[in-house]
């Protein structure tokens, strides 16, 4: 499909609509159902494998039905296995969230398939594991971190839920799923009405429990406490990349007046209602956020909170002003965070040698 092509597509039907669409080629209602449960959950893509139907049904389908409405622009996959998919959705018409001065300009996005490391790929009782899929919620972001290559192209408009279930039918085609992490490109906060129907067919289709779900976001306190009241059945993550105000306002330019501590009492929030904990990510940035004092500081904002804390180590991004600290600056920094009574782990990078950095192969096409 490409940006003038309108058709209505399968995930983009809701079940009762894909049954009168499956009754009007000549099928019976309950196909409708086969029909979904072929593509969200055996995950086949190609109607003619579907020997479950009639072939005359199949054919119709084939014809008239496409299955997703996005188009496979590249797919880069790296040494370790790491597979990055980027997906280009039509420009459709204008929805609540679009920027019309971007829309039309590049409405992609990345979704990146992370196979387990060698260790961890069978359980305790010898069986695979999958891999762990990261998924965008928007074209583009509004955020603008400024080491962050998602946001340079500005925001085009939020995904609906149906084009972010796609990027979960078509990463599982790469390989089997374990679990997923919403921190591709955008802001799920801004577009959590589309998120939450995503996620609701991820777990009721597609078989990945709430506990295998984690959204990202950069923590908006309001839509944080509101959230928290809605039964959300996926784990969260908050973005903070410092202790420090200035720095923060800095860092992340959409939280900028909003002060650290709202964002931490909003995290407490979250925990006293929903029960989870939170995790705290910190893109560890060489020479600018990666002292023992920045470690210092960060103990003292949660020490006493109920949360983990995950050191993302930075993935370079071509033109921008900031660098990867070494192996051992970050150890020595989730070590002072360990000292100071934290829970803290380092997530090393995934296909650095595939345009790792979130946005980076949306930006270099």
């Amino acid at each position: 499909m490409n940006e003038t092509d309108d058709r209505t597509t399968l995930l983009q039907l809701a079940p009762d609509a894909l049954k009168e669409e499956v009754v009007r080629m000549g099928g019976k209602p309950f196909q409708a159902k086969i029909v979904r449960r072929n593509v969200l959950e055996k995950g086949r893509l190609d109607y003619g494998e579907m020997t479950d139907l009639p072939i005359r049904l199949r054919d119709r389908l084939t014809e008239e039905l496409p299955i997703f409405s996005s188009t496979l622009e590249a797919e880069v996959c790296a040494k370790d296995g790491t597979t990055k998919l980027l997906l280009s959705f039509p420009m459709g018409r204008a929805r609540s969230g679009d920027n019309p001065e971007a829309t039309g300009r590049d409405l992609s996005v990345e979704t990146v398939h992370m196979p387990p490391l060698p260790h961890q790929r069978e359980d305790a009782d010898g069986n695979e594991r999958g891999a762990t899929l990261c998924v965008s919620s928007q074209a583009g972001c509004p955020v603008g971190c400024p080491f962050c290559a998602s946001g340079l192209l500005g925001l085009a408009r939020n995904l609906t839920a149906h084009e972010i279930v796609e990027q979960y039918v078509r990463g599982r085609a790469v390989g089997p799923l374990r679990r997923s992490v919403v921190m591709g490109i955008g802001e799920p906060l801004l577009n959590f009405e589309h998120l939450n129907a995503a996620l609701g067919v991820v777990r009721d289709e597609m078989g990945l429990g709430g506990r295998k779900l984690t959204v990202s976001t950069v923590g908006f306190p309001d839509r944080l406490r509101k959230v928290a009241r809605m039964d959300p059945k996926f784990q969260l993550a908050i973005s903070l990349h410092t202790p420090d105000q200035e720095q923060r306002d800095y860092l992340v330019p959409a939280m900028r007046g909003v002060p650290i501590e709202e964002v931490l009492a909003a995290g407490d929030d979250w925990f006293e209602v929903t029960g989870r904990e939170i995790t705290y990510e910190y893109v560890l940035l060489g020479g600018d956020n990666d002292s023992l004092g920045h470690a210092q500081r960060l103990s003292e904002r949660l020490r006493g909170r109920r949360c983990s804390v995950n050191i993302i180590p930075y993935n370079p991004t071509p033109d921008l002003p900031f660098g990867r600290p070494d192996v051992g600056r970050a150890e020595a920094f989730r070590d002072a965070l360990l000292e100071g009574g934290l829970i803290a782990t380092i997530r090393w990078s995934r296909g650095l040698d595939g345009a790792a950095a979130c946005g980076q192969l949306r930006l270099s096409r």
